[in-house]
């Protein structure tokens, strides 16, 4: 997933998920003593507590978000928690205590929303003193852009450097026209691009979507009022004013990125110990019999947020033959046993190596050579080339 800078820190909602959890587990301690050896109470009020938390959206709460739907959203989570923990009781012969219950469920309730309460006022106060900042931008000139920009200058209390505003118009105040944004974005490192949708064509328009997706930008959209129910967005409010985001990526979430983590880990154990334990020192006698070298070939890879890393296969050309050209069918490079590896596409497990390290995911998109991410860059006209790092690469599509 993409680390974005700013926005609730990448860092501030794992720490609030091990925070409520050592919450939820202290209290059990304490208001359930005689249950204090049940693992299956623990784990089932556990995730019950982070699998209500989903569907809630207990913890997406950003910069601009008020404190009233702060409220909202947490009597939502601790009516449906408090359900969870009673249904526990329905299941088994356990008695309910009921003043107990009511005890455990209002202190533990009290506490975690003062938590989230501390936490919110703290980061409103970091952002009062310029810390947690993000740089932002403004693409159109009207009065909803001006409302907007008002609003990132009087509420200093949200964290946005509002930097200006680019627009096709004649005015005297601008930074540029619409082409002159992309290399202001570039050498300011903005993180916030809000762009009228009314001001603009469809090609411009697109053109920025692009620009956003291949540079890893966060855009959202100025809507006009038949704009607001638009699909695939979803509404925010700032104070009273409407802005469109494009809808973000289940994996942003810290939960689901854990799991697949967790997944991804246990998975690749199984496989490395399980088939490669075996695997390996058996293809490296076959592969270094016919030909001479290493027996697994290394190549650097583009993977999450297009970094580099090495990325394993089991080694299918002969030594020292150039393997930046696709391979065709009948190629002379191929080896007899590589090209029964690369049938079986046996030749890619070694990549479980990658997994277990984290540079590579189980399920997802596949990783591209260099060299193909540079041709591709100039003949794909859209944004998936460079958007598909916004995810871990992997060797099972």
């Amino acid at each position: 997933m993409v680390h974005k800078k700013g926005r609730y820190s990448g860092f501030i909602r794992p720490i609030l998920y091990i925070i409520d959890v050592t919450l939820i587990i202290l209290f059990i301690l304490y208001f359930h003593p005689g249950r204090s050896n049940s693992y299956t109470f623990y784990l089932f009020l556990i995730f019950g507590w982070l699998a209500s938390t989903f569907f809630t959206n207990y913890y997406k709460v950003y910069r601009f978000t008020s404190p009233v739907k702060i409220v909202n959203i947490s009597f939502r989570q601790y009516v449906s928690y408090a359900f969870i923990y009673f249904s526990y009781f329905s299941f088994g012969p356990t008695t309910l205590q009921i003043p107990e219950a009511f005890y455990y469920l209002i202190i533990l309730f009290l506490a975690l929303i003062s938590v989230k309460f501390l936490t919110y006022w703290l980061l409103k106060n970091y952002r009062l003193k310029g810390g947690n900042r993000r740089n932002t931008i403004v693409i159109g000139h009207n009065q909803a852009t001006q409302d907007l920009a008002s609003f990132f200058l009087k509420k200093s209390i949200y964290g946005y450097n509002y930097l200006g505003y680019f627009t096709n118009q004649s005015t005297t105040n601008k930074l540029g026209d619409f082409t002159a944004c992309f290399s202001y974005i570039e050498s300011n490192n903005i993180d916030d691009i809000y762009c009228s949708i009314n001001e603009f064509t469809k090609s411009e328009i697109q053109q920025l979507v692009k620009y956003a997706n291949t540079h890893f930008k966060t855009l959202k959209f100025i809507p006009d009022s038949n704009q607001i129910l638009a699909t695939n967005f979803e509404v925010d409010y700032y104070d009273y004013f409407p802005v469109l985001t494009m809808s973000e990526l289940a994996l942003n979430q810290p939960i689901n990125r854990l799991f697949k983590r967790v997944f991804d880990v246990v998975f690749a154990l199984i496989i490395i110990s399980g088939v490669l334990s075996w695997l390996i020192p058996l293809l490296s006698i076959l592969i270094k019999l016919e030909s001479k070298g290493s027996v697994f070939y290394i190549q650097d890879r583009n993977g999450l947020d297009y970094k580099k890393f090495k990325c394993y296969k089991f080694r299918t050309l002969h030594n020292n033959q150039n393997n930046t050209q696709h391979i065709s069918k009948m190629d002379n490079r191929v080896t007899k046993i590589g090209a029964f590896l690369r049938k079986t596409s046996i030749d890619e497990l070694p990549q479980f190596f990658n997994v277990l390290k984290g540079d590579m995911s189980v399920v997802g998109p596949r990783p591209h050579m260099l060299s193909y991410n540079k041709t591709y860059a100039g003949q794909v006209d859209n944004a998936q080339l460079m958007a598909r790092h916004l995810v871990s690469l992997v060797l099972l599509v």
